[in-house]
């Protein structure tokens, strides 16, 4: 039992006690009373007879007379006369009177009308001795009455005591519940503080919690920012800070097998003509100014462009991908001309070439990047700011399309209106290879009769045409159905974008009132990005949707944490940390640390961290190695083909 309701029930057991008390004290003293007052009533009265009787001269019919005038005028049980032999002369009795108070009531408190007697005398001459005794039924209507009024005084007063005493409990259970909840919000990973209460113990009590989540905060923040220092060198070049040319393959790799990454996409590659004999001339520290100059301008077009990744390969070769096809000859003249701009203050000799490729989806890696190197090579050979681009495989053909936007949006309508969608399932697996829950990515029927689209087909207008609120609840909307029907946990992803919709959280969580079972099994994500740049959308929208039961987290998560300031506080179940940083961790001693930290941090803040990408077994010991608690990714795929869909 707590604390707080154990004051209660003492509080209360107390008042209960004081008051009936109080009550049984009143109305005993007031029985007590109106004894008193009956005993000297038939006292007196018995000698105001008496006295009227000695007048009488001992006449029997007189006497007689005013006897039975006194018992039919006043309130008597009994009037009785004893003669002086001691042998009854008169008796007048009368039946009890009933009394207005309830009978249990008088059965409960008896009052006794103790006899009065007085000496009946002539002169000197005894003449005997009257009794009389009253009716005891209007005192017991007064003692009732009297109980009545003292036992509304005292509930009033009660009252007031219970409505202050709940005050007063209150003043003590507010800072206590404020520093639970404080505790609870520790576990849970999120450091709040608590205005500090006026009762000098609780006071006390809330300043040391205060400070210990300040300490914690401020450990967790250096480790923060060590975990932040170890990413920039497992992934980043130290004097550009653009990725290495270990984690630009990784991002490469992870674009190209995102179910979102469009199926064509451009790769461009940079290369610094003549680099040695230009570090002779300008000096090292003027190469590195060179250097840095040439990836800040590609830098730049990469945070124009959202899936756009920037990468140094070696000392004089840098990468640019580019998430869509098409236009990767016009970025490499446009990037051309740009340096053209830019290098000629470090002097003649600096230059560059550019080969470029437009990646299809027929391409598998070793083929784009031998056309890329190839172009390149051709590039150089040509000389300064030249650009060539590979030739496309053979027997690629165009994709279908729709003729212009508002078709597309016609049929995006119609498959939302009709529910032409599916989700699509994949594992995320445990230490021992059992479902956490099946990630599900959500593919649309564009055509009444064609194939199911991933979101890379349609998502771009989808956005334009501002239906991913309702592409997103269509999809929640199927995942609470399925696991109606099977029972499994079941994830979706949601677009940053719905989060700019207004109405979009509140009808969400319309959708998991609905089906509160199911949404206990739904898990739901939001890319890394999302918490970065519209923090406060996802912290309400956790807000929203927790309390419903469903888990809620971030995905492709890694490259950004260390800008979410206040990550603690964004209300997250689980994080995924983004194929980009896990693929070579079983070789990379430094992406290995990387993760390792990474886990830890988010483990201290009560996060569960699921690896996402792993794709070969070696892989999949170094990520569990790191501490995850769980993984998917091709190798997961493959591990549990029974749970694909």
């Amino acid at each position: 039992m707590s604390l707080i309701r154990q004051i209660r029930l003492l509080l209360l057991a107390t008042l209960l006690l004081a008051f009936l008390g109080a009550v049984v004290l009143t109305i005993q003293s007031a029985r007590d009373t109106l004894q008193t007052q009956l005993r000297l009533k038939n006292s007196d009265n018995a000698t105001s007879l008496a006295l009227v009787l000695g007048e009488k001269k001992g006449d029997a019919e007189l006497m007689e007379l005013v006897m039975s005038s006194q018992f039919d005028t006043g309130f008597y049980r009994s009037i009785r006369f004893i003669g002086a032999d001691g042998k009854p002369v008169y008796a007048r009795e009368g039946a009890a009177t009933p009394a207005t108070a309830p009978m249990w009531f008088t059965r409960l408190l008896p009052i006794d009308s103790v006899p009065g007697v007085a000496q009946v005398s002539d002169g000197w001459r005894a003449l005997g001795s009257v009794e009389v005794v009253s009716q005891t039924a209007f005192a017991h209507d007064d003692l009732w009455r009297a109980s009545l009024g003292s036992a509304a005084a005292l509930g009033v007063l009660g009252l007031v005591m219970a409505l202050v005493s709940r005050s007063v409990v209150r003043r003590i259970s507010v800072p206590l519940d404020r520093t639970v909840e404080q505790a609870r919000a520790l576990v849970d990973g999120e450091f709040i503080t608590v205005p500090e209460p006026r009762v000098p113990e609780l006071q006390r009590l809330t300043r040391a919690m205060n400070t210990m989540v300040g300490r914690l905060k401020t450990i967790f923040e250096a480790q923060a920012a060590q975990v932040e220092a170890l990413r920039q060198q497992a992934t980043t070049d130290p004097v550009t800070g653009v990725a290495n040319r270990k984690h630009f393959m990784a991002q490469l790799a992870a674009a190209r097998q995102s179910d979102y990454a469009h199926p064509d996409a451009g790769l461009l590659l940079l290369r610094l003509l003549d680099l040695g004999e230009v570090n002779r001339r300008l000096g090292r520290v003027n190469t590195d100014r060179m250097i840095v100059a040439v990836s800040q301008a590609l830098q730049g077009y990469a945070e124009r462009v959202e899936g756009c990744h920037v990468g140094r390969l070696n000392g004089s070769d840098f990468a640019l991908y580019l998430p869509a096809g098409g236009q990767t000859l016009e970025t490499a003249h446009a990037i051309a001309d740009a340096m053209r701009s830019v290098l000629p203050v470090f002097g003649p000799q600096a230059a560059v070439a550019l080969g470029a490729v437009e990646i299809l989806a027929e391409h598998t890696m070793p083929q784009f990047l031998s056309a890329a190197d190839g172009a390149l090579a051709r590039a150089e050979a040509r000389g300064a700011f030249a650009v060539e681009l590979a030739d496309a495989a053979p027997g690629t053909g165009a994709r279908p399309a729709f003729a212009g936007e508002g078709a597309w949006r016609e049929h995006l309508l119609d498959a939302l209106a009709t529910r032409r969608a599916k989700l699509v399932r994949f594992p995320v697996l445990d230490g021992r290879d059992q479902p956490i829950h099946l990630e599900c990515p959500l593919r649309l029927q564009l055509e009444a009769n064609g194939g199911f689209e991933t979101a890379a087909r349609w998502l771009p207008l989808a956005l334009r045409s501002r239906l991913t609120a309702a592409i997103d609840e269509l999809a929640v909307s199927l995942a609470l159905e399925d696991i109606g029907q099977t029972g499994r946990a079941l994830c979706v992803n949601l677009s940053p974008a719905s989060l700019l919709d207004s109405g979009f959280a509140a009808r969400l969580r319309g959708l998991l009132q609905q089906r509160p079972g199911e949404a206990r099994q739904l898990w739901l994500e939001l890319p890394e990005a999302a918490a970065v740049e519209h923090f406060d959308l996802v912290q309400e929208l956790s807000r929203q949707l927790r309390p419903q039961g469903a888990r809620f987290g971030l995905e492709h998560a890694g490259e950004r944490l260390g800008r979410i300031e206040r990550l603690f506080e964004a209300g997250l179940d689980y994080v995924k940390i983004d194929a980009s940083v896990v693929h070579g961790a079983d070789a990379d001693e430094a992406r290995a640390g990387f993760l390792r930290s990474l886990v830890l941090m988010l483990h201290g803040l009560s996060l569960q961290v699921i690896a996402e990408g792993v794709d070969t077994d070696a892989e999949a010991v170094a990520v569990r190695q790191a501490g995850v608690d769980g993984l998917t990714g091709p190798w997961a795929s493959r591990q549990r083909a029974d749970l694909l869909g």
